[in-house]
């Protein structure tokens, strides 16, 4: 299982480099059913392995010219605030017990529910904004995403990236080099703001799963100069649909 483990990181990475999203919404699954993490340790090893990764993407993507900087700060700035705060107050405040489930359980059923959203987000066709439209405000997608990246250790590209292309009415090629720019800066602050997930990291395993997303970042970052983005969402919508009802069969159904 390992082995597809180490695998997967290498589509993770390839996915954020096509898409600006996606990728990381596949780590907390990877680490959780191929390496056997908790779903508590699997959201603080994710905010790591997605946050450097989409790092290097977001320098590759800035070299060509598509990284609009003051989209990022503005979306940023306001996701950092979410981000601590959710690390640091809800997370601790949710029970162990949730009812029937556990906290682990309840986390990743949350997460297949976003992974469900995501395949529906992905299977839906997006036009792009007209030259003429002028940006609008970025807050509440940011505040979001915080949250999400905060809880589920997800960069929230899914989100980020429909937000810069109906808000910042930015073109879908500079909002995917972005939304990278965006989810590395979330997803660092909120593994290195947490004394907790620091403490608890396995730095070997990180840095080898974070080397191979690297590589797949790399190919993901050319590929994305050839195939275009909207070609990939359908076959991706269908794979987080897949995989996210199993999540939920599994996680709500087997441990009744």
């Amino acid at each position: 299982m390992e082995i597809l483990g180490y695998a997967a990181a290498v589509v993770i990475g390839i996915t954020l480099g096509l898409m600006g999203g996606g990728g990381s919404i596949l780590t907390v699954p990877v680490l959780v059913y191929l390496f056997g993490e908790s779903a508590s340790r699997a959201t603080g090893d994710s905010l790591f392995i997605v946050g450097t990764t989409a790092a290097i993407g977001a320098v590759l993507m800035a070299r060509r010219g598509q990284v609009d900087t003051s989209a990022a700060l503005r979306f940023a700035l306001p996701a950092f605030l979410t981000v601590w705060l959710t690390r640091h107050f809800l997370l601790p405040a949710i029970p162990e017990k949730l009812g029937q489930l556990s906290r682990d359980t309840a986390l990743l059923v949350l997460f297949a529910a976003l992974m469900l959203a995501t395949a529906v987000s992905m299977l839906q066709k997006r036009k792009e904004a007209p030259d003429e439209a002028k940006p609008g405000p970025l807050i509440f997608p940011a505040l979001v995403v915080g949250v999400v990246t905060g809880l589920v250790g997800a960069g929230g590209g899914f989100l980020i990236v429909p937000a810069l292309t109906l808000a910042a009415k930015l073109p879908i090629k500079r909002a995917v080099g972005t939304s990278l720019a965006i989810i590395a800066a979330n997803s660092l602050f909120g593994f290195f703001s947490d004394a907790k997930i620091r403490g608890e990291a396995h730095w070997g395993f990180l840095l080898t799963l974070t080397a191979l997303a690297a590589v797949g970042m790399g190919v993901g970052t050319l590929l994305s100069k050839s195939i275009p983005g909207e070609k990939l969402r359908p076959t991706f919508g269908v794979f987080l649909l897949v995989m996210g009802s199993y999540m939920v069969a599994r996680e709500i159904f087997q441990r009744r």
